[in-house]
């Protein structure tokens, strides 16, 4: 049986949204990058107020320039919410569909997690620069609008479900999920793929993860909204949360967060602000070695 904990008491720590301008000292202050994907903006950051964080917000292209030692020092995690590195204008044009992130990009957020900062991925951000390797390798897994290469494997385009109702449940042990119970949720689901050699599984889904269940983004970006229509894909992983570590770094990834119903979930605020202080406390460990 697990143990019993008190969500909303755990919320309700610290939560006194600042309209601060300043950074507040013994505190955590957290940088939020968004933008290429949309979302309900209201309700996502009224989620964030409910966290009990001190938070900055950053969107792309201007977060593309920021990622620089001066500018991070003040911070103790980054929340990526992003989903860069796509011109949907240009979907028929492959050379034009996928832009390459910026050099100087890069190698900014490189140094920085080799300097180290936790990083907590959500949702749509698995899809961000899908022509940079290395980015999924950072995450622990990606998503492909467009069939390509990963881990110079051929694969189709992943697939996607909006307002799946399903179970989600804790696997193994860890401070993240310690006496989380099984919840139902309503939220969006990918069939993409998971670099399960590379990541320790924290949540599960008991959805099944099959291309019947899903439908084509490709098709998707073609104007053929849930369709399958001559897609194929493997079966894929029902892991939907875990952490890994990436130099200096350690890293959560959160595959819900699509909706204003996700967002008001208190099991879910729990589980990003858990994945907040985990990423914190594991990279100070993480620098030590």
């Amino acid at each position: 049986m697990s143990e019993q904990i008190d969500i909303e008491k755990e919320l309700d720590e610290g939560r006194k949204p600042g309209n601060q301008t300043f950074f507040k000292k013994n505190s955590k202050n957290i940088l939020i990058i968004t933008r290429g994907h949309p979302f309900e903006r209201d309700s996502f950051f009224d989620m964030i107020d409910s966290l009990g964080l001190n938070w900055s917000h950053i969107e792309h292209p201007a977060a593309q320039s920021f990622l620089k030692k001066e500018n991070l020092k003040n911070f103790d995690a980054i929340l990526f919410y992003d989903m860069p590195g796509l011109n949907f204008d240009e979907f028929e044009n492959e050379s034009k569909f996928f832009i390459e992130p910026p050099k100087e990009y890069k190698k900014d957020l490189i140094k920085q997690l080799k300097e180290g900062i936790g990083c907590v991925f959500l949702h749509h951000s698995i899809a961000g620069w899908p022509s940079w390797d290395e980015y999924s390798n950072i995450i622990g897994g990606k998503f492909l609008y467009k069939s390509g290469k990963i881990k110079g494997r051929e694969c189709s385009d992943s697939g996607y479900r909006h307002f799946v109702n399903y179970k989600v449940s804790a696997v193994g042990k860890h401070q993240i999920t310690k006496g989380l119970d099984d919840f139902e949720l309503e939220d969006e689901l990918y069939l993409s793929h998971v670099f399960e050699k590379d990541i320790n599984p924290i949540l599960i889904s008991d959805y099944s993860f099959t291309k019947n269940n899903f439908y084509s983004a490709t098709n998707a970006l073609k104007g053929k909204m849930n369709s399958n229509e001559n897609w194929e894909h493997s079966d894929g992983s029902n892991v939907i949360g875990w952490t890994k570590s990436y130099k200096n770094s350690a890293i959560t990834y959160l595959q819900f967060g699509d909706s204003a119903k996700s967002y008001k979930n208190n099991n879910v605020r729990m589980l990003i602000r858990r994945s907040i202080d985990w990423v914190i406390k594991e990279t100070k460990e993480l620098k030590k070695v």
